[in-house]
């Protein structure tokens, strides 16, 4: 929404997770880096996200 670009995609990800079932987390403050990880997965929120989402995976390589 903030990107302006919910009228232009005929779906919202968001939603589609939620009602699939994920537990879907986000920061409330827009475009600050947000990492979540469960088990293996590890995400990031947005491409202000990189660089601690790429710390987050190294922290999970380096652990096993």
């Amino acid at each position: 929404m903030l990107a302006g670009v919910a009228k232009k995609v005929p779906y919202n990800a968001e939603q589609l997770a939620k009602d699939r079932g994920a537990n879907y987390t986000k920061k409330l403050i827009p475009f600050v880096p947000n990492v979540v990880r469960d088990g293996n997965l590890i995400t990031g929120q947005n491409p202000f996200s990189a660089r601690v989402t790429a710390k987050a995976i190294i922290d999970a390589l380096e652990t096993k």
